[in-house]
């Protein structure tokens, strides 16, 4: 959508004039945060690194904002909030932001925060991480008049720039741990596993396997918070294991669902706990199975009807997700109304259409029984992924494809997939995040197919229109002519197929009741938790 100055400045007076919209978890007006405690939040799986430059893996994306911060926050409807930006606007003709940054601020580190930090940031975020080669490719420069100005020019329009600045989005980190890093050399830079940031949380401690302990940031900008003295993230691989421990009250929060869906309902209805599905308006879940395109076999478009044809989504829904979700056949996830096309339908669940395909390609059964055979491996971010995956195998196995199954932790799960490409069919987690060009151009554009890069174009999937689609959908601001470019998009990966569309997953936060203020905005408990607060004798 197009927006002009004055309509942009009317929106930040309101986002900077108002009150932030009543949290949940607060059970009354009147109640004043207190000051101290220890909050026990659940992360799972473990993440590869806890600074969201690199990285988009859920976990990294839920423990970089306390400690490292972006240039603006967001209300649950993603109107734009001050963070390190305390005042921005943008030219009438979309090509330049200019934001004014908050002064007084520092890295946990004592060195001042400044324009050049957001300028280098940004730099490093155009080319490091899996969607900000996207988000940022019409960057040309980021200019930096003053110590406390950061002015962003583009070279074309980006409609979607505003709502990409947030801190599990694009984090802002400090230019003197990086200027003399290699580029290549960033996302294994030990600033990821002990971020320097500005936020209210300071790192203290990673245990691998067990926790990361974060500490008060007793010269956070925002005099008085953070409330919590510490925070304690806690891994936790085994579901039940979890789903015992916030029934215990040993643990306060977890996001994304985490505990196992099958508990859901019992945990419900404990007194001490409660549930909500707010705080993931930024993300657009959707589930996939993503064919590597470099196998043989799967380049084949017949091969990849006849895997879509074995798949029953209603059984993937109900059996593995509990009918938390919705059937969602095309790349652009039903949560994102206004670009999803429900026309398209699903391929239908039809074993015998799936064979023919399969002997129509050349590949009959042998003596056998069995035609070809092929790896399978799933993200184990979730266990119904692992669920999803043993599914596929079982039908694989009625239309004669031999299939097996490599279960990996998530770090080594992420190399084999996105580094080694030793697989052949990988179900798969990507968030379409709150625009397509951000969280859906990312898995089928061909630019962005690279060897290490997390989350990106796994497929190895290239067609020149679906790039010029999405290349022009990035870059146009009449919204019907953006809505047709994305729908025609829709439809070529409907035919061809380089991706099943599976599932798009119903979030929930799980908590104890005495934790307050920790769903604020649209961010959820990816935010930074600076207004979080514990409140005795409750749950």
């Amino acid at each position: 959508m197009s927006i002009n100055r004055r309509t942009f400045n009317q929106l930040l007076l309101l986002s900077t004039a108002g009150t932030l919209m009543p949290s949940l978890g607060l059970k009354a007006a009147e109640d004043k945060p207190k000051q101290g405690g220890t909050l026990t939040f659940i992360v799972e799986p473990e993440p590869p690194t806890i600074l969201a430059l690199a990285h988009t893996a859920g976990g990294t994306q839920k423990v970089s904002p306390k400690i490292t911060e972006g240039l603006l926050t967001y209300d649950f409807d993603l109107t734009p909030k001050p963070q390190l930006a305390t005042e921005w606007s943008i030219s009438d003709d979309g090509l330049s932001y200019t934001f004014k940054l908050r002064p007084n601020v520092k890295w946990h580190d004592g060195k001042p925060f400044s324009a050049d930090d957001v300028a280098y940031s940004i730099e490093l975020l155009k080319q490091v991480h899996p969607r900000g080669r996207g988000t940022f490719a019409n960057v040309v420069k980021v200019e930096t008049p003053d110590p406390l100005t950061a002015v962003i020019r583009l070279s074309k329009p980006a409609p979607y720039l505003l709502t990409a600045l947030y801190a599990a989005e694009s984090p802002i980190v400090p230019k003197h741990v990086y200027e003399n890093v290699a580029v290549a050399d960033v996302p294994l830079n030990k600033n990821g596993s002990a971020p320097v940031g500005t936020g209210p949380f300071v790192f203290k401690e990673w245990t691998r396997g067990s926790h990361i302990i974060l500490e008060r940031n007793a010269d956070y900008w925002d005099a008085g918070k953070p409330y919590l003295d510490q925070i304690v993230i806690r891994f936790v691989p085994d579901g039940a294991a979890r789903a015992a421990g916030f029934e215990t009250g040993e643990f306060d929060i977890g996001g994304d669902n985490p505990i196992p869906l099958s508990d859901l309902e019992r945990i419900k209805g404990l007194p001490n706990i409660s549930v909500n599905s707010r705080g993931y308006e930024t993300k657009g879940d959707q589930t996939q199975l993503i064919f590597n395109l470099d196998n043989e076999y799967l380049k084949d478009v017949r091969v990849r009807r006849a895997i879509a044809h074995a798949i029953d989504l209603d059984v993937i829904l109900n059996t593995v997700w509990y009918g938390y979700g919705h059937i969602s056949p095309t790349p652009i996830s039903t949560f994102l109304s206004r670009y999803h096309d429900g026309s398209i339908k699903p391929y239908a669940y039809d074993l015998k259409a799936a064979e023919q395909l399969l002997d129509e390609a050349g590949y009959k059964r042998r003596a056998d029984g069995t035609r070809f055979a092929l790896r399978l491996t799933h993200n184990s971010y979730n266990e119904g992924f692992k669920r999803v995956i043993e599914y596929l195998k079982q039908n694989l196995t009625r239309i004669g494809i031999a299939a097996t199954i490599d279960s990996y932790d998530f770090s080594t799960y992420i190399q084999k997939v996105y580094s080694e490409r030793v697989f052949d069919v990988t179900a798969e987690y990507l968030g379409n995040q709150f625009d397509p060009t951000l969280g859906v151009q990312r898995i089928y554009w061909s630019k962005n197919f690279k060897l290490g890069l997390p989350f990106s174009n796994a497929a190895h999937y290239a067609n020149p229109e679906v790039d010029r689609l999405l290349e022009a959908a990035s870059v146009e601001i009449d919204e019907k002519k953006r809505r047709q470019e994305f729908n025609d998009f829709q439809r070529i990966i409907a035919e061809e197929v380089p991706v099943v569309n599976l599932i798009a997953l119903e979030n929930v936060t799980v908590f104890n009741k005495r934790v307050k203020n920790h769903t604020i905005g649209a961010e959820g408990v990816q935010a930074n938790f600076a207004e979080v607060y514990i409140k005795d004798g409750e749950g």
